[in-house]
């Protein structure tokens, strides 16, 4: 199984008020114990913004990068050339430091994930267009594209990714947590996409407390901070049965475990129980 880690589970996250953050040589150390064998990148600043650095710095942790989480406001064309300029610049890093993936989450044009907007049936066609120039941009650099329904952004519901998969023939990542967050079945997801499938995050999600997201009553940071995204196997994300389906599939790309938490405190020393605890389930059940 190659299975890798995501900075945001140690609660290091881009997006703005979300918490303490650790510093990279915590971070990585604790993946290394966990004997995983490589990391996305994390928010710009996480690693080294000079890419040979950043590369020194995973090589004496003995891990690799293999890819990094992009956001680009894509639906709106006024937006569209700065949006583009900065997927370029982080494309190059990312290129730079070995990595293989640009992890694409078409936003919408806000700060943070708490607000939603349902795109008019117009906005559409520009967001695919778009997400086609970032395909071209990463191509150029030799990076593939896996696009990340992820909640509070322009592809977060059952319908937003029947039209993505229907109307495009772009790669998936399959984030278990968020696709569970927005109404859609994983395991169905996973079979619809079949080997459009070219990254996965595994993360499960509190059913109870992702019905109140969903339904307005509670703000998703609020509810992440709450608990929303579990241990692996302690949610409603299907995990066995997505690991079950990925595994007689043949998906021989990456597993990231991704359990967005937020930090109050540094965690006592070594790998913090949630995420040992998720890297010991989908081993198990890999």
């Amino acid at each position: 199984m190659k299975l890798a880690g995501a900075p945001i589970s140690w609660g290091v996250c881009e997006a703005p008020d979300w918490g303490l953050q650790l510093a990279s040589d915590r971070v990585l150390e604790d993946m290394r114990a966990l004997g995983l064998r490589a990391t996305e990148a994390g928010p710009p600043g996480f690693l080294p913004t000079d890419p040979t650095a950043s590369h020194a710095l995973l090589d004496a942790c003995d891990l690799r990068l293999i890819g990094g989480f992009v956001t680009a406001v894509l639906h709106e064309r006024a937006r569209r050339a700065d949006e583009l300029a900065s997927v370029k610049r982080q494309a190059e890093w990312l290129a730079a430091g070995g990595a293989e993936l640009v992890v694409l989450a078409p936003a919408l044009a806000q700060s943070g994930y708490s607000g939603r907007a349902e795109l008019p049936d117009r906005a559409w066609p520009e967001l695919f267009e778009g997400i086609d120039r970032v395909v071209e941009i990463a191509d150029s650099y030799g990076l593939g594209v896996a696009v990340h329904p992820h909640w509070g952004t322009a592809i977060e519901r059952p319908e937003h990714i029947e039209r993505f998969l229907h109307v495009t023939a772009h790669a998936l990542c399959l984030d278990t947590g968020h696709i569970a967050l927005g109404a859609s079945d994983p395991l169905k997801i996973a079979r619809d996409a079949g080997p459009r499938v070219r990254h996965v995050h595994l993360k499960d999600v509190d059913g109870a407390l992702a019905a109140r997201v969903r339904d307005g009553a509670l703000f998703y940071n609020d509810a992440v901070r709450a608990g929303l995204f579990r241990p692996l196997g302690e949610g409603a994300a299907r995990i066995k049965d997505v690991l079950a389906h990925l595994r007689e599939a043949g998906y021989a790309g990456w597993y990231v475990l991704e359990q967005d938490v937020m930090l109050d405190a540094v965690p006592a020393p070594g790998p913090p129980l949630w995420i040992a605890q998720s890297a010991a389930f989908a081993r198990k059940n890999a």
